[in-house]
C-alpha cells in the first residue's frame, strides 16, 4: 500500500500580503520562498527571495533619493498598501493554485503570528540598514559622518545575525520536542543579552548622532522586552503551564508598539 506523504504547512496568501505591508518586499520573498520549498520548487524559491531583496533595495533606495518635501506629502500607508497589493497578485499568479488545493485538502497553514514575527524582523533589518546607509552617505547631515560608522554598522550586523537565529525556534513550538525547545530558548536568551550589550557598546561611540542615540534607546527597550518574553516562554515549557500566557501576550503587545515606534 502506498503511503501518502503528509502535506507540509504553507503561508496563506492573506498572511503573506499582510506581512508584506509591515515588513516590506523582503518579508514577502522570505515567506514565498518557504512556500516554494515546501511544494518542492526550490528554484522558484531562490528566485522569490532574490527578487524580494532586489525590490527592497530599489524601493527604499528610490525613497531615500526623493526630496524630503515630496516624501512628507505621501501618506504613510500608501506605499506599503501598494506593494502589499502587488505582492497579493503575484502570490495569486505564482502560488494561487497550490494554496487553493492545499486548503481544499485540509492542509495546514502557518499561523499569522509566525508570519508577523518574520515581517517584524524584516522591517527592523530594513530600518537599521537604511539608517546606517543614510548616515554613512551623509544624507542626514551636510557633512561627512564624524563618528565611527564602520563600528556602528558592524555592531548592527551582528545584532541582525543574532536576531535572525532567534526566530527559528518558533517553528518548533507546535511539533518540536520540549527538551529541544528549552535548549533553543536558552540559546535565544543568550543571544538577546548579547544584543543588549551590542547596543550599549555602539551607544558609546564618540560623536554618535542624536538620532541614532534615540534609536539605540528604543532598541535597548526592545532587547529588554525580548529577554523578558523568552524568559517567560522558557518558564512555560519548563513548568508545563499556561499561567504565563497573559504576561506573554502583554509583552508581545509592547514589542509590537516599540516596533511601530521604530518605523
Amino acid at each position: 500500500m502506498k503511503i501518502m506523504e503528509e502535506p507540509k504547512k504553507l503561508y496563506s496568501q492573506k498572511a503573506i500580503s499582510i506581512t508584506t505591508f509591515f515588513g516590506g518586499p523582503l518579508a514577502a520573498g522570505i515567506l514565498m520562498r518557504q512556500n516554494f520549498l515546501n511544494i518542492e520548487k526550490e528554484k522558484q524559491g531562490t528566485n522569490a527571495l532574490f527578487i524580494g531583496i532586489v525590490t527592497t533595495i530599489l524601493l527604499f533606495g528610490g525613497l531615500l533619493a526623493l526630496p524630503e518635501h515630496i516624501i512628507d506629502k505621501i501618506p504613510n500607508a500608501i506605499i506599503p498598501a501598494i506593494y502589499a497589493g502587488v505582492i497579493y497578485l503575484i502570490v495569486e499568479k505564482t502560488q494561487g493554485k497550490e494554496l487553493k488545493s492545499h486548503k481544499e485538502n485540509n492542509g495546514e497553514f502557518y499561523s499569522a503570528w509566525k508570519a508577523a514575527k518574520i515581517g517584524a524582523i524584516s522591517l527592523i533589518a530594513i530600518l537599521f540598514t537604511i539608517a546606517s546607509v543614510a548616515f554613512i552617505a551623509g544624507d542626514l547631515s551636510n557633512t561627512e559622518p564624524n563618528f565611527d560608522a564602520e563600528a556602528y554598522d558592524n555592531g548592527l550586523s551582528k545584532f541582525f545575525e543574532n536576531e535572525e537565529l532567534t526566530i527559528k525556534v518558533f517553528q518548533h513550538f507546535e511539533t518540536g520536542d520540549v527538551d529541544y525547545i528549552i535548549k533553543e530558548v536558552n540559546k535565544n536568551l543568550i543571544l538577546w543579552k548579547e544584543n543588549r550589550l551590542i547596543i550599549d557598546r555602539i551607544d558609546k561611540i564618540n560623536n554618535l548622532p542624536e538620532e541614532l542615540r534615540i534609536q539605540n534607546s528604543k532598541l535597548r527597550t526592545y532587547c529588554d522586552l525580548r529577554i523578558e518574553h523568552f524568559d517567560l516562554i522558557l518558564k512555560t515549557f519548563i513548568e508545563d503551564t499556561d499561567k504565563y500566557s497573559s504576561q506573554i501576550q502583554v509583552i508581545g503587545q509592547k514589542i509590537d508598539l516599540i516596533i511601530e515606534e521604530l518605523i
